[in-house]
This record gives structure tokens, C-alpha cells and sequence, in this order.
């Protein structure tokens, strides 16, 4: 009994010697082996991995996934024109080195996220505070985070890590001046569509003003084409008259006092006090033309 009771604890101590001196590294880790407080090797290949028993050999296990970093709570950064601006960020980095790494952050991930943002912030600020309001958000905008990548570049090669992306998420104006940014920005769009109703009545009335002048060269026009007609009608009117009245001068007397009795009398109601003695009844005195005189043959 005592045989089979030191066989199995003979067993079990062999099993967790052998447990002890076996590690399984993942592909999304890096394992680093430390002998006696030092680093020996960092495993960066996955699968079934040997090493000595603890506590000559330990390992620590650290993520080699791409790792995202907020911007903590940073003052306002002020651009070229003197304007207050809140950006928050985003950076996206990795380990590269994880012995480096170790040395300069320890292990921790975090510690290193510490020492990390105020590096980011001051990048930014540096490019920031190189542009306009404008550009920073919008057309420089890119430029400003490839720009950030390229310093943090250099400043990050003792952490063991490298800038994957470096992202503007959000860009606002700091509280204590938006609201003179919006009446300013009111400001001006009143500004735009006074100008804009301006050009609009300057154009209406150029229009109006065209559109009169025509109307005036057509009605003129049209006013001398028409008295052109008419003369040419009272023309060619005188000289049939001319014509007509020539061949037989007492008729044309006769026509012309019907004419004159006839515009006198154009109205019930008109009244005339005349002479019946006088030249203007000789027509009805005589009784036609025929009376006042033979016709000529």
C-alpha cells in the first residue's frame, strides 16, 4: 500500500515538474521567459514552448494585437488665428519590441498609455497651432494626422511600439467661445444674403429697365410704321380725291358741305345757332348740286 501511494505521489510530482516546464503561446501574445528576474528570450511564435521549472524560469504573457488610445482630458489647443479649439484623437499602435517595451513601460499596458498621450498631444499641438481654424477642419485635415504620425515616429522608438493610425475623431470650438462663433457665423450668412437679395434687385431692375427700353423702341417703332402707313393711305386718299374732284369741281363743293353737315349733326342732342342766310345751308338752299350750277359734259 505504502509501494503504490509513494508511486503516485512520485507521479504527481513528476506531472507538475513537467506542467511547470511547458507553456503554450498564443498568436495573439508574446510570451517573454525570464531567468531569475532577467529576460531570456520573448517567444513570438505560437504553439507548445519548453523552459525551467520556476522558479528558475518564468513567463509573462503580453498582447501583440493592435492596441487604441483615447485622448484623456487635454487643454484647448489654439490654431494660427488665436481660436480655441477641443480636438479628441485617436491613436492606434502595437508592440514591436517587447524587450524594449518591457525595459522602458514594464509590462503594463496601461503605464504605457500614460507616458504615451502627452506625447500625442504635443504633436498635435504642434501641427494644430500651424493652421487655420479652416484647415484643421477641413482641408488640411489629413495633413494634420499623417503629420502627427511622422513625429510620433521618432519620439516612440525607445518603447519598443509602432503607429499603426493616428485619427482627428472630433473637432469643436472650446465652450467659452462658440457662442460668439455662432452670432459671428450668423453674422456673416446675414451678410451673404443681404448681398445676394442686393444683386437680385440690381438685376431685377436692369432687367425692368431692358424690358422698358424695348417696349419703347417697339411702340415707337410701330407708331412711325403706322403714321408711314397712314400718310402713304392720305396720299394716295388726296390724290383720288384730287382726281375725282378735278372732273367735277361743283360735286366736290356739294361733297364737301355734306361732309361738314354731317360731322355738325353728328348728335341728337347738338345744337346750332346759324345764319340760315349764310354759306354754310347754300346746299340745302339750292336743293343739290345741280341747282348751283349746269354740270359740266
Amino acid at each position: 500500500m505504502n509501494r503504490i501511494i509513494s508511486v503516485l505521489f512520485g507521479a504527481l510530482v513528476a506531472l507538475l515538474v513537467a506542467s511547470s516546464t511547458l507553456f503554450i503561446v498564443d498568436q495573439r501574445q508574446f510570451a517573454v521567459v525570464y531567468a531569475l528576474g532577467e529576460i531570456k528570450e520573448v517567444v513570438t511564435e505560437p504553439g507548445l514552448k519548453f523552459k525551467l521549472p520556476p522558479p528558475f524560469q518564468n513567463v509573462v504573457y503580453m498582447d501583440r494585437r493592435i492596441q487604441t488610445l483615447d485622448s484623456p482630458v487635454f487643454p484647448p489647443i489654439f490654431t494660427a488665428e488665436k481660436k480655441s479649439l477641443v480636438i479628441d484623437w485617436m491613436v492606434k499602435w502595437r508592440i514591436r519590441d517587447a524587450k524594449q517595451f518591457i525595459r522602458n513601460s514594464g509590462a503594463s499596458l496601461s503605464q504605457l498609455e500614460a507616458r504615451l498621450s502627452p506625447i500625442v498631444q504635443a504633436a498635435l499641438n504642434e501641427e494644430v497651432t500651424k493652421r487655420t481654424v479652416r484647415a484643421v477642419l477641413s482641408t488640411e485635415r489629413e495633413g494634420v494626422m499623417r503629420d502627427v504620425a511622422k513625429r510620433l515616429e521618432a519620439d516612440i522608438k525607445p518603447f519598443g511600439i509602432e503607429i499603426v493610425d493616428v485619427r482627428i475623431k472630433r473637432v469643436d470650438f472650446a465652450a467659452g467661445i462658440t457662442e460668439s462663433v455662432y452670432r459671428r457665423m450668423e453674422a456673416e450668412r446675414k451678410r451673404v444674403a443681404n448681398e445676394l437679395r442686393a444683386t437680385g434687385s440690381a438685376e431685377a431692375e436692369k432687367i425692368k429697365a431692358d424690358a422698358d427700353r424695348q417696349r419703347e423702341v417697339i411702340v415707337a417703332e410701330a407708331y412711325r410704321d403706322a403714321q408711314s402707313i397712314k400718310g402713304e393711305g392720305d396720299a394716295k386718299a388726296s390724290a383720288l380725291y384730287a382726281e375725282a374732284f378735278g372732273r367735277d369741281p361743283q360735286f366736290a363743293q356739294f361733297y364737301r358741305q355734306l361732309e361738314a353737315y354731317r360731322k355738325s349733326f353728328q348728335n341728337k342732342s347738338d345744337v346750332m345757332v346759324v345764319d340760315p342766310s349764310s354759306e354754310f345751308f347754300k346746299a340745302m338752299r339750292n336743293g343739290g348740286p345741280t341747282s348751283a350750277a349746269p354740270a359740266r359734259k
